[in-house]
């Protein structure tokens, strides 16, 4: 299942959304209002929580300054990446879209899409409190 987030612009370089991405504790600034737990667990991985949903345990897996950055599950159970493309618009802005990927059997896909969905659009919304 892949799905993708709105394109949003942000009035930051690619290179502070790079870092600010790659530092874990600021994903706590970018969760909807539902969140029910967010937790640093190390310096590469959070566990969070949102209302009537398991908990989720993610780690950074990759960085490609300063144009990417990839979560992963940190459990083999529910295997998925969160990918963040940025991309340079001039010294001062920048665009981010998240990407979700995940393999999901059908039941599961249907159940998770909706709320997926508006997870990643959220998270890419608040792109601007970084």
């Amino acid at each position: 299942m892949n799905l993708e987030s709105p394109k949003v612009t942000v009035q930051k370089p690619a290179q502070y959304i790079f870092d600010a991405l790659s530092d874990v504790k600021n994903f706590e600034k970018l969760m909807p209002e539902n969140i029910a737990k967010f937790e640093v667990t190390g310096d590469e991985s959070f566990i969070f929580a949102l209302k009537g949903m398991p908990e989720i345990k993610l780690k950074l897996k990759e960085r490609q300054a300063p144009n990417k950055v990839i979560l992963g599950a940190a459990s083999d159970k529910i295997p998925f990446t969160l990918t963040g493309n940025i991309t340079a618009i001039d010294e001062n802005s920048s665009t981010v879209v998240l990407n979700f990927d995940g393999e999901f059997n059908a039941m599961m896909a249907m159940m998770i899409k909706g709320p997926i969905t508006k997870f990643i659009e959220t998270l890419a919304n608040n792109m601007n409190k970084l």
